[in-house]
């Protein structure tokens, strides 16, 4: 091919409208925005997958003030319980010697109901006080957890029960535990005059039939 003798045509044919330059760092501006937003956008939907599966239990921080809860009768079923961390913010005046964090046993069900439940949390000097499911419908809730310090009933019984599973592995219960950590599965779980001290619970849905909510001089 032969090239122009003319410079000006030469010029003209090698240089690029200003409208061309616009439109080509446009399109940079756009690439480098999308390559930019890739990994962010990857561990979002990463996040969220995981959650889905169990894999991750969403978590908050905690305040620090554990609160009582009682109940006549629990009844669930997939059943899970391992060991955990919960955490204050930074700077919690709750934290005392802690650290800012509390080592918990947390406990998952699938389904739970509980009859005449209670919950109470001292407030210097009172309590709040709540009550529910104790004129003959029972609460109900799906996806609970419970992060707990003590847990006693008088009686406990589970089916098809597994003790000494790593939590990350378990299908039963709505959440899995930390890879390593000892844990305990099982199909069914009753408790009669269940008892437990916590610092967190979470439910997708939680249903309080009869509740009553008011201040008392008395805890559960």
């Amino acid at each position: 091919m032969a090239l122009s003798e003319d410079p000006t045509e030469a010029t003209t044919a090698l240089s690029p409208s200003p409208g061309d330059s616009s439109e080509r760092r446009g399109r940079v501006r756009l690439r480098r925005a999308a390559l930019m937003g890739a990994p962010a956008f990857a561990l979002a939907a990463g996040l969220v997958v995981l959650t889905a599966q169990g894999a991750l239990a969403a978590q908050f921080a905690i305040s620090g003030m554990p609160f009582t809860v009682t109940a006549d009768t629990l009844q669930g079923t997939g059943f899970g319980q391992f060991g955990a961390l919960d955490n204050m913010p930074e700077g919690s005046p709750n934290a005392g010697d802690t650290g800012g964090q509390i080592l918990v046993i947390v406990t998952a069900i699938r389904e739970a109901q509980l009859t005449n439940l209670c919950q109470s949390v001292a407030l210097g000097g009172t309590y709040l006080h709540i009550t529910a499911g104790n004129k003959g419908t029972p609460v109900k809730a799906s996806g609970l957890t419970t992060d707990s310090t003590e847990i006693s009933g008088k009686l406990a019984a589970f089916d098809n029960i597994e003790i000494g599973g790593d939590a990350s592995t378990f299908d039963k219960p709505p959440v899995k535990g930390p890879l390593g950590v000892f844990g305990q599965q099982a199909d069914t779980v009753t408790i009669k005059d269940v008892r437990q001290t916590n610092y967190a619970t979470t439910a997708t849905r939680f249903t309080l039939p009869d509740l009553h909510m008011s201040f008392s001089s008395r805890g559960c």
